[in-house]
């Protein structure tokens, strides 16, 4: 009867071992995926405030306003009569 109570006893403790390996091990995998989950809602949010940037310059495209300021740093054209200043300390 003790040879039986002591294999129960081992059995129960091999068992609660187990089982908080297990919990252990899950909570750290739930931990890496809380990670990348931030990871990707940063990202997600990132990306369509670049999306509604795009949006905005693409209701512009076709302004004036756009089409000269385009014009401007691009293209390196100005409007007739229209003074450029050259900042040489650059």
């Amino acid at each position: 009867m003790k040879k039986r109570f002591k294999f129960n006893r081992i059995i129960i403790i091999g068992i609660i071992i187990y089982v908080l390996y297990a919990i252990i091990s899950r909570q750290q995998v739930l931990s890496s995926y809380k990670k990348d989950e931030q990871y990707y809602l940063d990202l997600i949010s990132k990306e369509q405030q670049h999306n509604s940037e795009l949006l905005e310059i693409k209701d512009n495209v076709n302004s004036t306003e756009f089409i000269e300021e385009i014009a401007r740093e691009k293209l390196g054209m100005y409007l007739p009569n229209e003074r450029v200043y050259i900042d040489i300390s650059k």
